[in-house]
């Protein structure tokens, strides 16, 4: 929203005509401007009592020279800058729509893909803003807006380049908004971009319940509970709710980087493909950067203007009708990429998608440890080693791929599905010597079927596919058909997927690797 600009405000700076006032943070004013040719732009200036005094106009020095390295990905573009200027001040791309804060309070908590476009979208905002050096320091729902539906992050002026914390902040000094701040920016350490990541995640907390994740009744104890309470994300749903777990830890050092979050986040899976098909130029775009992800270079451009694409229709909708004005630029895919396509995928329903490189849907935990890029599941007999993953529970007509690789004589891999708990549900045996399908229930299990096979033997990996379909699971290993047997049980029409190896009778110990696991509704 716009104010008026008051009777101190400056009409007019570097050529650009003030209309109004967009917003103000510790070091200024923000003004809606407009240039010599008319375009609306975004002009923001240190306070006329403040340019005078070398500590402020350093770090807006500072805070100009890393913002013109900060990509456009998701966030305001940098248009122009004079920090020598008599006020000082950056002009920024006008975003003219509401901010997520105006989105919530009209239309309530997002949900679904709604809400797990927003999560993307800061989060490629802070891995562009984290690249350039810069932190942010003041992300919070009202510095995210709109336009053309996907979400831009904007800085009020509270950005500070990562050497330049210690440089250009006193110690007496709290830049930000509390409720959205990181457990060490209440004490004199140094501020790092993990502050951001912790401040994403309650942000995406606001975004999904409409309260802040560790919502008191006063600002002091709302202090205590960012700093000795776990957060309350209770209306969160897996496997975002997961995500954003780690990124509230109260350690720094146990929160993701804002591009392992962004990571994660595209992991799951939960923008799909139907929606990528629906725009053939945010396909591209997106086979582009997942090209750029491949080869293993860090996105640019492209690659992170494709993922702001695929937000967009997602977050309109959520958003309603708003009105829009914002600059947009075409995205052009890159030559083909030498990179070999991926297998063809069973159904279009939502899926789950996790490498299995490092903890994120799958934790690590007691027999459950990440080596080699590769989940690891170690166990002794006689008992099974189970990794629980996400929360959501299956039903239906479904897929299960994964990479199997048998890493002891005598191991037994296994896929539960439609486990309602550590006693219910069905499981696919995967041993070197013979595959087989189990239903479990009652404290006991039934051998399905079960058949001599030595398509895992040998401890390379291999792909197998789970499909459940009918009331009839089959199970194919590189692409070829193995076995199958009913799962018509009606006790267990729904339930979770689980992990886990079994070592066996003639072994005390197991162990088996799983890597890159899809799980699709058909």
């Amino acid at each position: 929203m716009t104010e008026p600009l008051r009777p101190g405000d400056p009409r007019e700076l570097g050529g650009y005509r003030l209309l109004g006032r967009l917003g103000e943070g510790g070091m200024g004013a923000v003004y809606l401007g407009r240039s010599a040719d008319g375009r609306n732009v975004a002009v923001k200036a240190i306070r006329p009592d403040l340019a005078s005094e070398p500590e402020y106009r350093g770090r807006f020095r500072s805070e100009v020279s890393r913002a013109r390295q900060v990509p456009p990905f998701c966030t305001a573009a940098v248009l122009d800058a004079d920090p020598e200027h008599t006020t000082p001040y950056l002009v920024v791309e006008y975003v003219d729509g509401p901010s997520l804060a105006e989105v919530v309070a009209d239309r309530g908590p997002l949900s679904g893909g709604d809400l797990h476009s927003v999560a993307i979208g800061v989060a490629t905002a802070l891995t562009a803003i984290h690249g350039a050096g810069v932190i942010h320091r003041d992300l919070k729902p009202r510095n995210v807006l709109f336009a053309l539906g996907a979400p831009k992050v904007i800085d009020f002026g509270i950005a500070q380049p990562f050497e330049a914390t210690s440089h250009h902040t006193r110690t007496d000094q709290m830049v930000g908004t509390l409720a959205y701040m990181a457990p060490e920016r209440f004490d004199a350490a140094p501020i790092g971009p993990a502050s951001d990541v912790f401040a994403w995640g309650a942000v995406v907390t606001y975004a999904g319940t409409g309260r802040t994740p560790f919502a008191a009744d006063s600002a002091a104890a709302t202090a205590g509970r960012i700093l000795t309470r776990p957060p309350d994300l209770g209306g969160l749903q897996s496997p975002l709710r997961e995500i954003v777990e780690r990124t509230l830890a109260k350690d720094p050092a146990d929160r993701p980087t804002a591009s392992e979050l962004l990571e994660l986040l595209l992991d799951t899976g939960s923008h799909s493909r139907p929606d990528l098909t629906a725009r053939p130029e945010v396909q591209r775009a997106a086979q582009a950067a997942r090209a750029l992800r491949h080869r293993g270079r860090r996105p640019r451009r492209p690659a992170t203007a494709a993922i702001a694409g695929v937000l967009a229709a997602a977050v309109l909708g959520a958003a309603g009708a708003w009105a829009y004005r914002a600059r947009t630029e075409p995205v052009t895919a890159p030559a083909p990429s030498t990179v070999p396509s991926d297998p063809p995928l069973i159904g279009s329903g939502p899926v789950i998608i996790d490498p299995l490189s490092r903890p994120g849907q799958w934790p690590a935990g007691a027999g459950c440890a990440y080596t080699g890029g590769r989940l690891v599941i170690s166990g002794t007999e006689p008992v099974w080693q189970a990794c629980d993953g996400p929360r959501d529970m299956f039903a239906g007509d479904q897929s299960i791929t994964v990479g199997v690789a048998l890493l002891e004589p005598g191991s037994c891999a296994f896929v539960a599905f439609r486990k309602t708990d550590d006693l219910t549900g069905y499981a696919l045996s995967l041993c070197a010597d013979t595959i087989g399908f189990e239903r479990h229930a009652d404290d006991r299990a039934d051998e399905l079927v079960r058949v001599p096979s030595t398509a895992l033997a040998g401890g390379a990996e291999h792909r197998v596919r789970l499909v459940i379909r009918d009331d009839v699971a089959t199970v194919a290993v590189d692409g070829t058909d193995v076995t199958s047997a009913p799962v018509d049980d009606r006790r267990l029409v729904t339930g979770w997927i689980r992990l886990g190896v079994e070592a066996g009778s003639d072994h005390r110990h197991g162990s088996a690797a799983f890597k890159d696991l899809e799980i699709r509704t058909l």
